[in-house]
């Protein structure tokens, strides 16, 4: 596999991930009764501890998206310049 196969796939996997970072955020922000309603069909949480879960769990996905997309991505392009 080449540099700029590779790093063609980092830039896909960087837009994708944001992307579906972009939505959830959004529906959080724009419909949270709506996505609390839907999970706590699942989850038996409170409101409060579902928000507590929500914020977690988008604060770490965005930053394994950053460690693992963004930086090899950055680090990629550099190298090719």
């Amino acid at each position: 596999m080449d540099i700029i196969l590779l790093s063609s796939f980092l830039k896909w996997c960087c837009i994708l991930n944001f992307s579906i970072l972009l939505v959830s955020t959004l529906a959080l922000s724009l419909r949270p009764d709506f996505v609390y309603r839907v999970h706590g069909q699942i989850f038996q949480l409170s409101r409060e501890a579902f928000n507590t879960q929500i914020y977690q769990f988008l604060a770490l996905y965005k930053l394994l998206v950053l460690v693992f997309n963004l930086t090899p991505f950055l680090a990629l392009w550099i190298i090719q310049m």
